[in-house]
Order: C-alpha cells, then sequence, then structure tokens
C-alpha cells in the first residue's frame, strides 16, 4: 500500500499579507495575465509497487473538449481542437480576471487597515509558502497503435528537464495489463552521489465519455527505477474504454516537493563566515542566509515592503520563508549579489522567485539568459516566459512560430499554463499560418 501523510498548514505571516497583494498586482500588472483555476480530483490507488513510500497531493484537472471538424488534415484537426479550448479558455477568462480585480482590490484594502499590529516577542518571523509558485509540472504521452503492442516491449515518452529535474513516462504491456510508471532520471554518475527527488502527483489515463483513471504516485525518488504500477489498467480494458481514433493519452501531473544531490557548485557563500558583514538572517528549511537587509530590500519589491514597511518584520533581525527550495534561494541571491549563476540547471529556480518576490534585475538576467544562451526547446521557453511574465522572451518564441506543426509542437499538455496573453497570440499566430 501507498504510505499517506497529511502536511500540516503554517500560519500566515504578516510577510505573506505584503507577498499576496504583490503576487495578485503581478499576475496582472501586464496585459490581461492568466488567471489559473484549480481544483482537487479525485484518485483511486490501484496495485502500487511497495518497494517505496509515496504521499497524496492534488493536482490540475483537465476537460478535453472534443470538438466535431472537418475538412482539415488529421494533424490540422488535433491543432483545432486545442486552440478551441484555447478560445473557451479565453472566454472565461474576461470574467475571471475582473473577479480577480476585485479581490485584489478588496486584499489590498485589508491591508492598508491593518498596517498597524501587534508585535510578536519572537526575533523571527514565518512565512506561509505560495502556492501559486509550486514546482509544478505535466508529462504528456500520446500512444498509437496501442493494440499492436507487444508483450513486455517498454515504450517512453521523450524526457523533458522541469527544475533541473529529468524525467519521463514508461508504459508497458504486461500479463494481460498496462503497466504505467513515472521516472526520474538521476545524475550520469548516481552510484557515486547519495541524490533525492521528492514529488507530489498523479498518473492520469484519459479515456472515452470523459472517463479517467487516476492514481497517486506520491514517492521520494533516490534511484532512476520508476513509480506507478505494473497494473494500473486491464488490457482489454484500455482497448474498449481508454483508446480514442485508436490513441492513449497519459499524463503525469507533478509538484516537486524538495530536491538534493543535483545542485551545480555554489559560486558564493551566504552561511556564518558572512555574519561579521550581515545584519539579517532569511532561514529556507534547514538553511540559514547572512545577508543585508538594505540590499535584499533594494533588489526585490516585495523585501522592501516587508523589512522597510510598518509591519513587525521590520523590526525583526530573521525571516523564515517556506514552500522555496534552499537551493534555488542560494542562486536566487547569487544572482542579486552580482554572480554569474544563471545556467540551464538553475535558470527556472531563480525565474520562479524573482517572478515571487519581483527582483527586476535578476528577472532580465533570465530572461536575458534564455534568449541569447540557453538551448531549452521553443515549448520549454514559452511556458517559462508565460509563467514568469517574460514579455521580451514571449514575444521572441511567438515570432519563431514558422509553422502549424511547430504551433501544434508548443501547446503544453495543460493549457492552463499559457497566460492569457499567449492564448491569444497563439490564436493570431495560428490564422496568419493558415
Amino acid at each position: 500500500m501507498l504510505l499517506t501523510k497529511f502536511s500540516v498548514a503554517q500560519p500566515r505571516s504578516l510577510f505573506e499579507e505584503v507577498l499576496s497583494p504583490f503576487r495578485n498586482k503581478g499576475a496582472l500588472r501586464k496585459k490581461m495575465r492568466g488567471v489559473r483555476r484549480r481544483q482537487q480530483t479525485p484518485f483511486t490507488s490501484d496495485n502500487a509497487r511497495t518497494a517505496n513510500h509515496g504521499r497524496n497531493s492534488r493536482v490540475d484537472a483537465i476537460a478535453e473538449v472534443p470538438q466535431n471538424l472537418t475538412n482539415y488534415d488529421e494533424s490540422n484537426q488535433s491543432l483545432k481542437r486545442r486552440l478551441d479550448e484555447v478560445t473557451e479558455r479565453l472566454q472565461s477568462l474576461e470574467e475571471s480576471v475582473s473577479k480577480t480585480r476585485k479581490i485584489e482590490n478588496e486584499e489590498v484594502s485589508t491591508e492598508s487597515t491593518n498596517n498597524k499590529v501587534k508585535e510578536s516577542s519572537s526575533n523571527s518571523v514565518v512565512s506561509k509558502p505560495i502556492q501559486k509558485e509550486e514546482k509544478r509540472f505535466v508529462l504528456k504521452y500520446v500512444l498509437n497503435d496501442v493494440e499492436k503492442f507487444v508483450e513486455g516491449e517498454l515504450h517512453r515518452s521523450v524526457k523533458e528537464n522541469h527544475f533541473n529535474v529529468d524525467s519521463f513516462i514508461a508504459v508497458q504491456r504486461l500479463d494481460g495489463h498496462l503497466s504505467v510508471f513515472f521516472h526520474i532520471r538521476g545524475p550520469k554518475n548516481e552510484k557515486d552521489i547519495k541524490w533525492a527527488v521528492e514529488t507530489k502527483g498523479e498518473l492520469i489515463i484519459y479515456g472515452k465519455n470523459r472517463k479517467r483513471k487516476v492514481m497517486s504516485i506520491d514517492h521520494r525518488h533516490e534511484t532512476s527505477y520508476g513509480w506507478g504500477s505494473d497494473k494500473f489498467l486491464k488490457f482489454n480494458d484500455v482497448k474498449n474504454e481508454y483508446l480514442i481514433n485508436g490513441s492513449l493519452s497519459v499524463e503525469a501531473h507533478i509538484q516537486i516537493m524538495e530536491t538534493s544531490g543535483l545542485e551545480r557548485e555554489k559560486i558564493r557563500t551566504f552561511d556564518e563566515s558572512q555574519k561579521e558583514v550581515s545584519d539579517f538572517v532569511v532561514s529556507v528549511r534547514d538553511t540559514k542566509f547572512h545577508v543585508q537587509k538594505m540590499f535584499l530590500a533594494a533588489q526585490s519589491a516585495v523585501f522592501r515592503a516587508s523589512l522597510l514597511g510598518n509591519f513587525a518584520e521590520s523590526k525583526k533581525t530573521e525571516m523564515t520563508l517556506n514552500g522555496i527550495d534552499p537551493a534555488d534561494f542560494h542562486y536566487f541571491l547569487e544572482v542579486l549579489y552580482g554572480e554569474d549563476a544563471v545556467d540551464e540547471s538553475t535558470v527556472e529556480g531563480i525565474a520562479l522567485l524573482a517572478d515571487m518576490y519581483d527582483a527586476p534585475s535578476a528577472i532580465r538576467r533570465c530572461e536575458s539568459f534564455l534568449i541569447n544562451e540557453s538551448k531549452k526547446s521553443l515549448k520549454k521557453k514559452l511556458q517559462m516566459a508565460s509563467r514568469y511574465h517574460l514579455e521580451d522572451l514571449k514575444n521572441k518564441c511567438i515570432k519563431n512560430i514558422k509553422s502549424i506543426g511547430q504551433l501544434q509542437s508548443v501547446l503544453p499538455a495543460n493549457i492552463n499554463d499559457l497566460d492569457h496573453d499567449v492564448m491569444g497570440k497563439l490564436l493570431q499566430k495560428s490564422i496568419s499560418l493558415q
């Protein structure tokens, strides 16, 4: 059986009160930025491999909307269905954005009436995790000719890198069942390095009439062995209930909770050796970062409002941040302190924090790297541009789409990964390419 663990939410701190309106403003800072709706999805556990353990999580649900399309070849039909989803999403976003603005105004109003608060006797303050900025991604694997699968033959999706973690989906016909596993690929010298990636997530197979099979795959990965089930579905059920136009769609919805052993060498130290030249401590999990309060405030609008405003944090000498990775925060600080810390392995984690804490210099460094140096795919760059509000990168990605096939290739498994502006531009691009 899969083990289950529940996490207890941290109390909402004053730092989070500052961060919340900033993040809302960030979401609407550019023209019609995307609004994501999240909802909890049911899951069923089924014969999971018992050599490891797992935990339950919440993931985004995706509704597939079938369309009756004609006069297009098979490729264009698929693209049209995806673009119709975009159109429907655009229509619903108008109302959603309006509601979000109203909520934002109410939050700002509430904040202004509660600026003066009673300070606690403690010398540190705790920040609640920012759910919107979690390390989430979706892998999608579409398999054709499933009925012709040979017993024992392994089928693997293309390996993707998200937040410096390589992963893929593996599918196999085995003993009258369909075997489905989610894999994380460790470092090449994994036998010599102790590494781990803790994840929450679900494997999902979509069937006919909106039917779907869902399995929780929460797990701490310490080897490159997969996590899933040898008996995810009976193979006859796959053929009769889950094939759509002869194809099978498998998705892995994953949230990275913690990583270790995958980080590159650090350039700068923020440990106790910096205590004499620092006046403030930021704690992330078990790691303490010794920094200069005024410098941190100068680099980040969120930290400036919290550390220099009329809040309890301005009187503290230590702050605790929850829900972020200490390695990401280290590289983020390196960038703020002028180090050349942005590379293929660090850029996504740094961009996440730069957007979260509204740090313009770090945002510019990440965007410049992605435009001029990064070898990441066009699809990945567009997703990052949309999520972290990198406008120049967004425009370059759209401009570099030269064909219908290329446009189709950049559409993510979860259409909600694209913001309002990107979806509109993709629609315009599709029209110009017809």
